[in-house]
């Protein structure tokens, strides 16, 4: 069983039934959201205690949730086998030590990690529709996301058409992800907004809410491309759109912060702001990932620091 933390709760679940909307909301009109507010929130989340025991729970959490990415044109058959040693050998003298959550690479390379990872239970993940940018066809991105699930994907990292939101076309922003939805069959949805290139806090709202009406099992902030990526407001945003579906409907939605974290200490305040925005039953990888590679090693150096009472330096882990 994972480890968790333990926070006061600044909110008392609803038990509901499952349930998914089947009509197509109205999505001229979405929730307005208070720029003030939500960074003085956010920044609120930063100043919070965490004792010794709590923050050592915390970093194994955090080192389970990680999604190890690799997505290059320069990725090879080796570096991914290399990616994919590193998932499920993170430290080979701490015993115990969870697994991450999912390695994520191109849909050319998804056969490849699936017989690295055997039957470790790390996932795998895939990016498609033409990414990082969406521009393509839906015929294209189509194909993109069929190939990556006859490889043997667990997972689809879609990028909506940025481009297209932009003109207001909200309801082809729908379509498009229902449709990919429907391509991925059981493999889980995550769809990523590129927060960095919709301009508002509100744009991110709604784009939030347009991906969890199609049928997204997590909503991620970026493709870790583009800067910014996440940053803890942009993430309160999207974190308040899932609770708020999750009341409409009672249907739990995934989130998954990518690119900017780094550092152990950012990674400890998001799992702050999770609990206190939607819960304990968010606070496991079902339900949240960090898509952040480099935030591995800074994790481990900490927990070895808790285990053993000294730092070890950068030489002692994989950069890959």
């Amino acid at each position: 069983m994972s480890p968790t933390i333990v926070v006061n709760l600044a909110l008392t679940h609803l038990i509901m039934p499952q349930k998914i909307i089947s009509a197509q909301p109205d999505f001229s009109i979405s929730p307005r959201v208070d720029q003030v507010g939500i960074i003085e929130r956010a920044a609120r989340f930063t100043k919070r205690s965490i004792k010794n025991e709590t923050k050592l729970n915390g970093l194994l959490l955090t080192l389970n949730m990680i999604d190890l990415t690799t997505l290059e044109g320069k990725d090879s058959e080796g570096k991914v086998k290399q990616l994919c040693y590193k998932a499920i050998h993170l430290h080979d003298t701490y015993q115990g030590l969870p697994t991450v959550a999912a390695v994520c690479v191109y849909p050319s390379m998804v056969k490849t990690a699936k017989h690295a990872l055997g039957n470790s239970g790390v996932k795998v993940a895939s990016v498609s529709t033409a990414f990082p940018s969406g521009q393509s066809s839906r015929e294209v991105k189509l194909r993109d996301t069929k190939f990556a699930i006859d490889q043997g994907a667990d997972e689809i990292d879609m990028v909506i058409s940025r481009g297209r939101f932009l003109q207001g076309e909200y309801n082809f922003i729908y379509d498009e992800i229902a449709t990919i939805k429907e391509a991925c069959g059981d493999a889980r949805l995550k769809v990523i907004l590129e927060t960095g290139e919709l301009g508002t806090f509100d744009k991110v709202r709604k784009a939030s809410d347009i991906a969890m009406h199609a049928g997204a099992d997590f909503i991620k902030t970026s493709t870790g491309k583009i800067s910014p990526a996440a940053t803890m407001p942009v993430t309160l945003v999207m974190l308040e759109a899932i609770r708020d579906y999750y009341y409409k409907t009672g249907r739990m939605v995934g989130m998954k912060p990518a690119g900017g974290i780094s550092k152990s200490k950012l990674a400890l305040h998001y799992l702050v702001m999770l609990n206190e925005t939607l819960g304990e039953d968010w606070m496991n990888n079902q339900w949240f990932r960090f898509g952040a590679s480099s935030l591995a090693n800074d994790v481990l150096m900490q927990i070895m620091k808790a285990k053993t009472g000294i730092y070890q330096g950068k030489d002692y882990f994989a950069i890959d």
